[in-house]
């Protein structure tokens, strides 16, 4: 089935195509003909153009989106730090600065299933475990969990000057509006594309919610892989992607009963009033937007013959560094699909990468790890060079399981951020979550058996270790 069955009907419409220039209007004639900052646009609006790009980044990779809306986002106080008690215990910042410590370690760390803290909204609600470089340089990376149980202030919104955020959604339901959309819908197994600066709101129709978020703090932005030698489809396709229609509210401004601006600027929170809506964009043209992709869409590239290829094969979206070939993030998922290779270990092999890897589940059991230590909602580090792969039981039973086709992670959605940089853990993901599993590494593979058998006679090196030597 190439969709998620979702228990909950999407209720909105979108435009389609990923990268695509679209637009849109609310109001018939709202967008200027012919030209993008008219001396008086129509309706008395105002143009605001909205850069994902410098000015003069190349026309491929430019983006950019003109906004036509009643009030400029300009219009407001100016932003003044939040107080630390709003933080709490809840907000962690990043990614990191200069007052920002990682802890690098070199070992192989798994996290039980993040807890869900009903008491606050989705801001409030985001934990940062782990990540790497820092937003200032745009060289940065974060890994996030979040989970809430209230909605967002109606009178206010949130935006990110520190880079882009990938949402995974793992639990409950989100209705998020946006200034280019009133509404994206978010099930579990969709994900959501923030671009940096762009104002939303998250409600919960449904009751509480959980998941994770990807942060990168680039000069690039999230882009679909290269497909080279598989051609011009398959894996995520552009045209799955959905895209807001502009709607807007236009409420008269109300000095006495401002909406709230809070902004992360370089790992804080800053907040500013205005009396006007912040959703009061009437139409807009461009090709820098959110969008939504239902994970179930994507359509995957497997072996027909021998051997398990490398994971990049289920890369959904990436954010390339400056080294080609080489991302900051990419962004890989694991879904249900047929196994037939012939005289081949199907689970992933055990490896050391040059990249870094942190995985997290969205439902079901992932194929790699059957001990039942991975849960939804958890996750896993395996920075650079850290050995990883099968656990012990699932190494037995695939070593001598009947090599037929057989369709794997049938429920299953696990996901991995993948990254060129070394990345760190937060305080709070190493030790005030509580979540760490000690034993991670002994019950993944301390069961691993001796199995080898040399031929006949005795094999070993000699006593001085210099060469090897067979006896007889």
């Amino acid at each position: 089935m190439p969709f998620t069955n979702f228990k909950t009907p999407d209720p909105y419409k979108y435009l389609n195509g990923f990268n695509s220039y679209h637009e849109t209007e609310a109001i018939p004639g709202a967008l200027p003909i012919a030209q993008n900052s008219p001396q008086k646009p129509p309706y008395g609006l105002y143009a605001e153009k909205l850069s994902g790009t410098a000015f003069t980044a190349p026309r491929a990779t430019n983006k950019q989106t003109w906004l036509y809306r009643i009030i400029p986002a300009a219009s407001h106080t100016p932003f003044t730090p939040v107080p630390p008690t709003y933080k709490g215990p809840t907000y962690k910042g990043g990614p990191a600065t200069s007052t920002y410590q990682f802890h690098q370690i070199p070992n192989q760390l798994r996290w039980d299933p993040f807890d869900i803290d009903e008491s606050v909204d989705f801001v409030q609600g985001l934990h940062l475990i782990a990540g790497a470089g820092n937003a200032p340089t745009r060289n940065g990376l974060g890994i996030y969990a979040f989970a809430a149980g209230k909605d967002m202030d109606r009178r206010g919104a949130f935006y990110n000057a520190d880079g882009d955020w990938l949402i995974v959604s793992q639990h409950g339901e989100m209705d998020v509006q946006t200034e280019l959309g009133r509404r994206i819908y978010i099930r579990p197994k969709e994900i959501l594309i923030l671009p940096r600066g762009v104002r939303f709101r998250v409600s919960l129709p449904a009751g509480p919610i959980r998941g994770y978020v990807l942060e990168i703090s680039t000069t690039g932005h999230f882009e679909l892989p290269e497909l080279g030698p598989i051609g011009s489809n398959c894996l995520a396709n552009p045209r799955d992607f959905q895209v807001p229609i502009a709607t807007f509210i236009s409420a008269p401004p109300e000095p006495q009963n401002p909406y709230t601006i809070t902004c992360k600027f370089d790992g804080g929170l800053f907040t500013a009033t205005q009396p006007h809506t912040p959703f009061d964009v009437v139409a807009w043209h461009g090709n820098y937007y959110p969008m939504k992709y239902d994970l179930g869409r994507f359509n995957t590239i497997g072996s027909i013959s021998y051997d398990h290829p490398d994971p990049s094969i289920f890369t959904v979206l990436t954010a390339h560094s400056s080294t080609p070939g080489t991302a900051i993030a990419d962004f890989v998922i694991f879904p249900p699909r047929w196994l037939v290779a012939e005289d081949t270990f199907r689970p992933p092999w055990f490896h050391r990468n040059n990249m870094s890897e942190f995985m997290g589940l969205i439902s079901g059991d992932y194929d790699a790890k059957t001990s039942g230590g991975f849960k939804p909602a958890g996750a896993s580090l395996h920075n650079i060079m850290a050995g990883h792969g099968p656990d012990a039981g699932t190494h037995e039973k695939a070593s001598n399981a009947p090599l037929k086709p057989a369709k794997v992670g049938e429920g299953s959605m696990a996901f991995m951020f993948e990254s060129c940089f070394m990345v760190g853990v937060t305080e709070w993901g190493l030790n005030t979550c509580r979540k760490v599993q000690e034993d991670y590494n002994a019950e993944s593979w301390s069961g691993l058996k001796r199995n080898f058998a040399p031929p006949q006679g005795k094999w070993g090196e000699d006593e001085s270790g210099d060469r090897l030597v067979v006896t007889a």
